[in-house]
């Protein structure tokens, strides 16, 4: 019998019900009753990874330590459990596919005609057990992506039926996440859609053990009578999720509904103790009582999807948090900011954070704000392509090299400040070839990174194929703009930082990917504390 237990979550009526945050609340719940646990997440699109989807399409591309690209909702798992997820952890219909494609072309299938049942789903079993077997897990939650009747997940549910066959009883369950939608004018909670739901789930062969029911209302007990009794569950396994002020609430209101409790009587699992939720409270606490409240300009080019900058938002929550201070994001287009206008724009923030991209579009943009907050003393964040618009405003506004550029966006610029990695310039395929995953980075001694690191060596996440080009080092740490770190292996600069300003960092890295609630990032809290002396001041 398998020593650890597995918890599948699915969902149905509609997408973006929040199976990605109920998943991590009940994993914090579980850890907080002192057990060890991960979460994993099916996407059963067909692209190997979300490496090369548009921002706008899918939403941020989550980058963890060991190199994969990962659905956002790994992001929210790092974020509640305070763990690190792997490649491991996210799987997709086209990485599942082309692992038994592959081993069909190796001949591993002996002749046999490869088929969804069992050859796909087996490999599905594979990745689901295969955290539980690499790691010291007492519970892997698999949350399994779009709804239940979709198409493309039907062999993942299926996987799913197989998986709770060959695990035995109690060392598996579902959950089953849906709407019970509020009619305004009937004045009527509607539990039609949650029985369809869990009817399609029965045809598949999954009886769910326990409904997480979102609703805008509270469920009275007549309407728990009716789902226990039309869906075949316990009325104790019906489960209340009310919209939440924040989705930081959401683990205190499992905690109310008891959701930890019938997990663990449903998988023969001992209480233990009492949750310890007293960290998770007081991050609650100082984020509902803030004393202070600052204003940051986000400046990217896919706000109009916020979720495209998912992890850069909720960074800002956890460092407002830690300063208890409320910050308020401003999110602007960068191809809305031209010279004539840039001051009107940004002149009541107290921080400007220029946000990564890919691409040419509203470049520009981003290089005038740049240079509003260097001129105007205004706290300055960039990340990523926002440290490179920073080298590459600098370059032209105080270097004089008014022709400066990155080759990304100018591949005949005379001064390439920014260029292709070597090793990039010879790469064809689109997925998985940049620069990826956690890399050492050896802070300068004396710099603010230094201090506000607290460390001589750290290791951040990338994702980028342009680097800084180490022709101009010297030339830019001549004019001030220090070269606060660098990889110890390969010399290309991390970090950059300018002398003389208040708070001016640009980093090639992204640290917002490993901001947790209970490890807030210090660059982040940091900036923040930095808005907050600006407001002051002015």
């Amino acid at each position: 019998m398998s020593q650890t237990k597995y918890i599948f979550v699915t969902g149905g009526v509609t997408s973006s019900l929040g199976k990605g945050i109920i998943s991590a609340s009940l994993g914090i719940l579980l850890q907080a009753r002192g057990y060890t646990v991960t979460i994993q997440k099916f996407d059963p699109y067909i692209n190997i990874d979300p490496g090369t989807l548009n921002p706008y399409e899918h939403g941020e591309c989550y980058v963890t330590d060991d190199g994969a690209e990962t659905d956002l909702d790994l992001g929210h798992y790092e974020r509640f459990l305070n763990i690190a997820t792997s490649q491991d952890n996210n799987v997709t219909t086209g990485r599942i596919y082309h692992n038994v494609i592959t081993k069909e072309r190796k001949g591993e299938y002996l002749g046999k005609t490869v088929q969804v049942i069992p050859h796909i789903t087996d490999e599905i079993k594979r990745n689901i057990s295969l955290l539980g077997e690499k790691g010291d897990y007492d519970f892997v939650i698999t949350e399994i992506g779009g709804c239940v009747g979709d198409i493309e997940s039907l062999p993942f549910i299926e996987a799913v039926r197989q998986a709770k066959w060959d695990l035995g009883p109690h060392n598996s369950l579902v959950i089953h996440l849906t709407l019970i939608p509020y009619l305004s004018a009937a004045k009527e909670l509607k539990t039609k859609p949650t029985q369809h739901s869990v009817k399609q789930l029965l045809e598949a062969g999954i009886q769910p053990d326990i409904l997480v029911c979102r609703s805008e209302k509270r469920l009275p007990m007549d309407i728990r009578k009716k789902l226990a009794l039309f869906c075949n569950v316990n009325i104790n396994s019906v489960i209340e999720a009310l919209d939440a002020e924040t989705i930081y609430d959401v683990p205190i209101l499992m905690r109310k509904e008891k959701l930890t409790e019938r997990v663990l009587a449903k998988l023969k699992m001992p209480a233990k103790h009492e949750p310890d939720l007293e960290q998770w409270k007081s991050f609650l606490g100082r984020l509902k009582n803030p004393t202070d409240e600052v204003t940051i300009g986000l400046v990217g080019k896919y706000v109009e999807l916020p979720d495209a900058y998912k992890s850069i938002a909720e960074s800002f929550i956890h460092a407002g948090a830690q300063n208890e201070c409320k910050v308020n994001l401003e999110w602007i287009h960068s191809e809305d900011i031209s010279a004539s206008n840039v001051e009107s724009t940004l002149k009541n923030l107290n921080g400007i954070l220029i946000a990564p991209g890919f691409g040419e579009r509203g470049i520009e943009g981003k290089i005038i704000a740049v240079q509003y907050a260097r001129e105007n003393k205004v706290p300055f964040f960039g990340i990523c392509l926002g440290m490179q618009c920073a080298v590459v405003e600098f370059a032209r506004n105080v270097m004089g090299l008014k022709e400066a550029a990155s080759t990304e966006m100018d591949s005949n610029t005379p001064h390439p400040v920014i260029d292709l990695m070597e090793e990039q310039k010879k790469i064809v395929d689109k997925g998985g070839t940049m620069r990826l995953g956690a890399y050492a980075c050896n802070l300068k001694k004396g710099s603010k990174v230094h201090h506000i690191y607290n460390s001589g060596l750290i290791h951040e996440r990338h994702r980028h194929r342009f680097e800084f080009n180490n022709k101009y080092k010297e030339a830019f740490e001549k004019e001030g703009m220090t070269m606060a770190g660098t990889n110890p292996d390969t010399g290309l600069v991390e970090i950059v930082e300018l002398k003389g300003h208040p708070w001016y960092i640009g980093t090639q890295y992204h640290p917002e990917l490993k901001s947790t609630v209970l490890s807030p990032h210090p660059l982040f809290v940091s900036f923040v504390q930095a808005a907050v002396k600006n407001k002051k001041k002015s």
